[in-house]
C-alpha cells in the first residue's frame, strides 16, 4: 500500500511538471521568438533555440519610448481605476440581488440576465457614449463602455454572496442595528477577499488588454492606451512592409522592419506587468475558483 502509494505520488508530480511545462513553453517561445532575427524567422521559423539572435525588435520600440512611456501610464491608471471602480459597482449591484427579501429582485435579476444575452449593437452604443454622455477623447472613454460592469461578474458575485457568506450573520447584524451599507462593508466585503481577487483580476485583464474603446473613442494620440498603441505601431509596420510603393521609397532600415519579432516583442513587453502581479493574487485566485467549484 506504501509502494502504491508513492508510486501515485510520483506519478501526479510528474504529471503536473509536464502540464507545467506545457503552459510555460508557449511563453519561452514568445520570448525566444522576440529575440531572434527577422530573416531567420522566416527562413526557419520560430524556435526555442534561434541560429540568430538580434534585438532589432526591442530596438524599434525603444525609438517609439516617448509614446509607449505615456501609453504605459494612461493604461496603469484606466486599469487601477477602472477595476476598483469596476469592484465596488459590481458588488453593490450583486448584494442586494443576493438578498431574499429585495423587492422586484427576480426582476432585476431578469433584466441582468437579459443585458448579459442582448445589447442594442455598436452604432447606438457610440452614439450614446460620444453624444449623451461626450466620453469621447476622455479617460472615461476607456473606463466606462463596455468595461465597467460586466454582467457575468455580477452573476458570479451574487452567486457568491448567496452561498457563501451566512444569512443568520446578516440577521444578526440587522438586529443589533446595522445598516445595511454597514452590513455591506463591515462584514459582507471582509468575507469575499477571494471572488473580488477573482473578479478584480478578471476586470484588470480586460482593461488591461483593451484596445477596442480607444480604436472607437479616442483620436487624440496622448490619451492612447498601451493595446492602441501597439496596434498602431504593428499597423505601421505591416503597411510598410506589404505597400510596394511605400516600400521603393522606404530606407533600407525601414524596408527591414521585423514585423515577426515585433509582434512577438509587443506581447512580452503587454504580458510582462500581469506576469508580475499574478503571483500576489493567486492564492486568493484560486481559492475563489475552489469555493465556487465546491459551493456551486
Amino acid at each position: 500500500m506504501f509502494r502504491e502509494n508513492r508510486v501515485w505520488q510520483w506519478g501526479s508530480h510528474i504529471m503536473l511538471l509536464l502540464l507545467s511545462l506545457a503552459c510555460i513553453a508557449p511563453f519561452l517561445l514568445l520570448f525566444t521568438a522576440s529575440l531572434t532575427d527577422e530573416q531567420s524567422i522566416i527562413q526557419n521559423g520560430y524556435s526555442f533555440f534561434p541560429k540568430e539572435l538580434s534585438l532589432a525588435a526591442y530596438k524599434y520600440i525603444w525609438e517609439q519610448s516617448s509614446l509607449i512611456f505615456n501609453a504605459y501610464g494612461i493604461t496603469i491608471i484606466v486599469t487601477v481605476f477602472g477595476t476598483a471602480s469596476s469592484l465596488i459597482i459590481t458588488s453593490m449591484l450583486a448584494y442586494p440581488l443576493s438578498r431574499q427579501d429585495l423587492p422586484g429582485g427576480k426582476f432585476f435579476a431578469f433584466l441582468l440576465f437579459f443585458a448579459l444575452l442582448f445589447n442594442g449593437g455598436l452604432a447606438p452604443t457610440y452614439i450614446i457614449y460620444t453624444q449623451l454622455f461626450e466620453l469621447k477623447n476622455t479617460l472615461a472613454a476607456l473606463i466606462i463602455p463596455g468595461l465597467l460592469m460586466n454582467g457575468f461578474s455580477v452573476l458570479m458575485m451574487r452567486g457568491f454572496f448567496m452561498t457563501t457568506v451566512p444569512p443568520s450573520v446578516l440577521e444578526s447584524a440587522s438586529i443589533d442595528g446595522a445598516s445595511e451599507f454597514t452590513i455591506y462593508r463591515k462584514i459582507v466585503m471582509p468575507l469575499s477577499l477571494p471572488i473580488l481577487a477573482v473578479v478584480g483580476l478578471l476586470q484588470g485583464l480586460m482593461y488591461w488588454n483593451d484596445w477596442f474603446n480607444g480604436l472607437i473613442y479616442l483620436t487624440n494620440p496622448k490619451l492612447y492606451s498601451l493595446q492602441t498603441v501597439m496596434n498602431q505601431l504593428m499597423s505601421n509596420i505591416q503597411f510598410l512592409a506589404n505597400n510596394s510603393t511605400v516600400g521603393s521609397l522606404a530606407s533600407g532600415s525601414m524596408q527591414e522592419l521585423p514585423s515577426e519579432a515585433f509582434r512577438m516583442a509587443i506581447a512580452v513587453i503587454s504580458i510582462a506587468p500581469i506576469m508580475i502581479a499574478y503571483p500576489f493574487l493567486q492564492k486568493y485566485f484560486v481559492k475563489g475558483l475552489a469555493i465556487g467549484a465546491v459551493k456551486g
